[in-house]
């Protein structure tokens, strides 16, 4: 019996029951694999800062209006080290041979500060000359590092001269990202644009803990060979710049300028016998535990820093 018109129309006219699910998961799995690729890098809008934070998982350079940092003049203790360290940065601004710095030792002696101090005052001068010849700081955390390549690749190139800046660098015993920084200081085939060199910051000498680099000793068949290529990270800094505890009169002698720099109205021996007391109770004397007594005492006569 034949079928009539309207059940006729209705199965010609009833979707394919392969169209809609063979294209759905197609879609689901090129959407998926879109959200997976890498980001193409943003083109870094440099005259909008003189520093920048690098972020690798979004390949962007974000720009930092308002840098958190000190005057040079105010670091009291480390005159032989702010002396080779802003010498260095300004034969690096004239594009000048200079070296990677390496700045080690004591917690809280202002080895971050001075990086920072030393780029501003550099800098300073370089801007009013020049626009295309000012410093920009860019700051790679010490987890990013493995992607130091890839900021290289958008620095290389730029109008600019760039201090990349990494703080608190140090690696453990399994860690392997500290090759990527091996290749960008020296012996990698591109190897560092002329128009970047790198600063960082360590409590450690050699960037990695004593009792690892023993215990390693200990165990190899070649102790030499064994912490020979970590110990080489360290060696590829050529300006090795040491931080050492402060003395006493050092210590005072930071309170003291933070003191009068920002006015604070205390007397002199009230605020030697307090300093010396805060100290005492810290366990330490450094340019941290300075500023750290020197904000008490601002905060409790009223002075805004």
């Amino acid at each position: 019996m034949p079928k009539s018109k309207s059940s006729a129309k209705s199965t010609s006219g009833r979707k394919s029951p392969s169209n809609s699910p063979s294209r759905d998961p197609i879609e689901r799995i090129a959407a998926a694999v879109e959200r997976l690729a890498p980001l193409p890098a943003e083109a870094p809008d440099f005259p909008a800062a003189d520093a920048f934070v690098w972020h690798p998982q979004r390949v962007r350079l974000s720009p930092v209006t308002r840098v958190n940092r000190v005057d040079l003049a105010l670091l009291k203790g480390i005159d032989r080290m702010r002396d080779t360290l802003i010498e260095n940065t300004e034969r690096f601004a004239r594009a000048l041979p200079a070296n990677n710095a390496l700045l080690w030792g004591a917690r809280g002696m202002g080895k971050s500060s001075l990086v920072k101090a030393a780029h501003a005052a550099v800098n300073a001068s370089l801007a009013r000359k020049s626009p295309h010849g000012a410093l920009k700081l860019i700051e790679i955390h010490r987890e990013e590092i493995e992607s130091l390549p890839d900021l290289m690749t958008l620095l290389r190139g730029a109008p600019y001269r760039f201090i990349v800046f990494c703080d608190d660098l140090s690696f453990e015993g399994e860690d392997t990202s500290y090759k990527s920084l091996k290749a960008v200081l020296e012996g990698g085939i591109e190897g560092r644009p002329d128009n970047v060199i790198l600063y960082a910051t360590s409590n450690r000498r050699h960037l990695m803990a004593r009792d690892m680099m023993e215990n390693e000793r200990s165990t190899a068949i070649n102790p030499g060979e064994a912490v020979e290529e970590k110990v080489s990270l360290s060696d590829r800094f050529g300006l090795w710049l040491g931080f050492h505890r402060c003395s006493q009169d050092e210590y005072l002698a930071m309170v003291e300028a933070y003191v009068a720099h920002f006015r604070i109205p205390i007397k002199r021996d009230a605020l030697r016998h307090e300093a010396l007391e805060w100290a005492t109770t810290r366990g330490a004397r450094s340019g941290r535990v300075a500023w750290q007594y020197v904000q008490d005492v601002a905060g409790r006569l009223g002075v805004r820093l």
